[in-house]
């Protein structure tokens, strides 16, 4: 008879060892065994808990982001430098935007009260220096080209570029009393001495980095001293007051009627990239303000046509728009909101220069067509 196989030498009993037996265990078992090992009952397994369900989120109703709402990256690349300013939020839904405090000055981004108020005393300053002693707005008008030199230097040294200070605050000083004292030949001669002094003055910290620096400071030079030589000439004849007021008096004007078509009537950007306050609603209402104020005195006080005041007019209109954009895309190229802090609500010197200076020799050249001394 085969015995069962729980008794079969060698097998392994259910609650048996797992390694092998020896010969005498094996025989003590069979001494000692009665017969076969009842199984040994197993133990229930208790069912596992269920988990609960993860919650689905319900998407009923999310509408997926549209491709074309994404901001294109500018030339292949995006340009985390650039920061928000004011002309960022001319033209911005600030009701769309995740905050629950409203910009000061509403719609147009910037402190009305402070600018105001800086603009007004600004022009007392201009118009108390002309009416009392010409050569006042001269000493004003240095100091307000020597601290724009300084701003536009330090701008420039945020983007790498390192231009010689020294030689362009003596430069500037030189060339604002060439122009009152030699005309537009000591300008000019000014102009080139200062570019002279800034390639030289360069070679004194070696070799890298020359070409940089030293073409940053012939701008500097170019950019602020020598375009506000011309408003120096401007001063320079005996009606210089009124030839400096019709000047200044049409580049506000284009600023404030450009100002206030853009909040009230602009829709379509003129050069978004560089500046989105602009748009071609408010060039239209720059064009038409300036030809406004600058026909009346040009007719009146410097015995001009009056086609002239139309030309001159739209010509500072573009002027002091070419000139306002370009400042703005150097501080969209280096990063920066203003080029100062100086005047509040206006950014610094420089801020307030940007559409003056290209509209100086606009309305240097334009007078000595339409209004000849």
């Amino acid at each position: 008879m085969t015995p069962p196989p729980s008794d079969r030498p060698g097998a392994l009993r259910p609650g048996a060892e797992s390694f092998p037996r020896t010969a005498d265990r094996a025989a003590g078992d069979r001494l000692t065994s009665t017969g076969p090992v009842p199984p040994v009952a197993s133990r229930p397994v208790p069912p596992l808990p269920l988990r609960a369900p993860l919650p689905v989120p319900d998407t009923e109703g999310v509408q997926p982001v549209p491709v074309d709402s994404v901001p294109a990256p500018v030339d292949g690349r995006v340009d985390e430098r650039r920061p928000v300013d004011d002309e960022d939020l001319a033209n911005e839904d600030v009701s769309a935007l995740p905050t629950t405090e409203k910009p000061v000055g509403g719609r147009a981004g910037r402190n009305l009260p402070a600018a105001i108020g800086v603009g007004v005393g600004l022009a007392a300053v201009i118009l108390a220096s002309l009416l009392v002693w010409r050569p006042a707005f001269l000493a004003v008008l240095v100091a307000a080209v020597l601290v724009a030199v300084v701003e536009l230097t330090r701008a420039l040294r945020t983007g790498g570029f390192h231009a010689p200070l020294v030689p362009l605050l003596v430069g500037a000083l030189g060339m604002e009393v060439l122009a009152w004292t030699r005309g537009p030949t000591g300008l000019i001669t000014g102009f080139f001495l200062t570019a002279l002094a800034v390639l030289l003055w360069r070679l004194a910290p070696g070799p890298a980095g020359y070409r940089r620096d030293a073409a940053a400071g012939v701008l500097v030079a170019l950019y602020v001293p020598l375009l506000a030589g011309f408003a120096v000439l401007l001063l320079v004849p005996g009606d210089g007051a009124t030839r400096v007021l019709v000047f200044i008096a049409t580049v506000v004007a284009s600023d404030v009627g450009g100002y206030a078509a853009g909040v009230l009537f602009g829709k379509h950007p003129m050069a978004p990239s560089i500046s989105p306050k602009k748009s071609w609603e408010g060039m239209a209402g720059s064009v038409l303000t300036c030809m406004l104020v600058a026909t009346p005195i040009i007719v009146f006080a410097l015995d001009g046509p009056w086609w002239g005041g139309l030309v001159f007019g739209a010509a500072l209109a573009v002027s002091a728009t070419v000139g306002d954009l370009g400042e703005s895309l150097i501080k969209r190229d280096l990063g920066i909101k203003d080029m100062g802090d100086l005047l509040p609500g206006h950014g610094g010197i420089m801020d307030r220069l940007d559409s003056l200076l290209p509209s100086a020799a606009a309305a240097y050249l334009l007078l000595s067509v339409l209004a000849p001394v």
